[in-house]
């Protein structure tokens, strides 16, 4: 059974199976969420509930914090009530949301005034990944904090990496989203101009998967491209945010990045079109729509 005490702010589509395995893990596991019903499916399948940020942070020794971007981790970490009034010196926040890194150095700075130490490590693998427990790990911090981290972390992921110090986490994560994004649009392209031209998309699929042109995004998205699936497991709005960070931060460095430009203006379209909850698969239909074909098996 595992001893230390883990806190756990934030469950979402990610962060809810996340503490599950936690729990089954043998963690003792207390959390929060501004959602009720999503506080007593984790309670309901072992964890304990708290009043705010704070309180978690009061009952732990690790808190980890799963959310959407920069501001809602500044508010629940540093806000009124927020994981800064509660943790004790020494305590340790690994925070595995996407958030900027800029924003992520902010938030460790300050809670390092408290004597309270932070790795930022955001996930990439989304909701199938988060519930089996193999999420990808990206992870910045001191490297005495990421070993204190590692057996939590295996718990949730397949992998975790320590790729600098706190903010790196971030980057790398910035880095996957970029080529996450633009491998969805060049799959989405490859198939709309298959059925345009009358090729089985599904056929096309099957005979590239195994050569150069295979990766673990087509195997994914393809299928659901396919299978005219939208359902998220990661949602346009979310790539748009961290797309968002990509390009802010890129900009901040001198770094062009016209490609992300491009399909983040994509995904700013489909957003237009009410898509903005779909899977970011639905990347697909912005060129059906151009092209004027629907993308399936035949």
């Amino acid at each position: 059974m595992a001893n230390k005490k883990i806190g756990f702010i934030g469950l979402g589509i990610m962060g809810k199976p996340m503490s599950k395995n936690l729990l089954k893990a043998g963690y003792d596991v207390t959390v929060f969420d501004i959602v009720q019903a999503a506080v007593d499916e984790v309670v309901a399948a072992g964890a304990k509930a708290a009043s705010s940020p704070k309180d978690v942070a009061a009952q732990t020794d690790i808190i980890i914090t799963m959310l959407p971007n920069s501001p809602h981790v500044k508010k629940a970490v540093l806000g009124e009530g927020g994981v800064i009034e509660g943790a004790k010196p020494g305590a340790l926040v690994a925070d595995m949301s996407s958030i900027a890194p800029l924003a992520a150095k902010e938030v460790a700075a300050k809670l390092a005034e408290k004597g309270v130490r932070m790795l930022d490590a955001p996930v990439s693998g989304g909701e199938p990944k988060a519930i089996d427990g193999t999420l990808s790990i990206m992870v910045g911090g001191a490297q005495a904090d990421f070993d204190e981290a590692l057996p939590i972390f295996k718990c949730v992921g397949a992998s975790a990496v320590l790729c600098g110090d706190v903010g790196a986490g971030n980057v790398t994560k910035l880095a996957n989203q970029i080529v996450v994004a633009l491998n969805i649009a060049a799959v989405s392209e490859a198939f709309t101009l298959a059925t345009k031209v009358g090729v089985d998309p599904a056929l096309v699929f099957d005979a590239i998967k195994g050569g150069l042109a295979g990766s673990t995004v087509m195997n994914a998205k393809g299928s659901m491209m396919l299978d005219r699936n939208i359902k998220p497991g990661f949602r346009i709005n979310l790539h748009i945010k961290d797309m968002a960070n990509v390009l802010e931060t890129a900009h901040d460095v001198g770094v062009p990045l016209p490609l992300s430009a491009g399909v983040m203006e994509i995904m700013q379209a489909l957003k237009v079109d009410d898509l903005g909850d779909a899977d970011h698969s639905a990347i697909v239909r912005y060129y059906e729509k151009l092209a004027k074909v629907e993308v399936a098996r035949k």
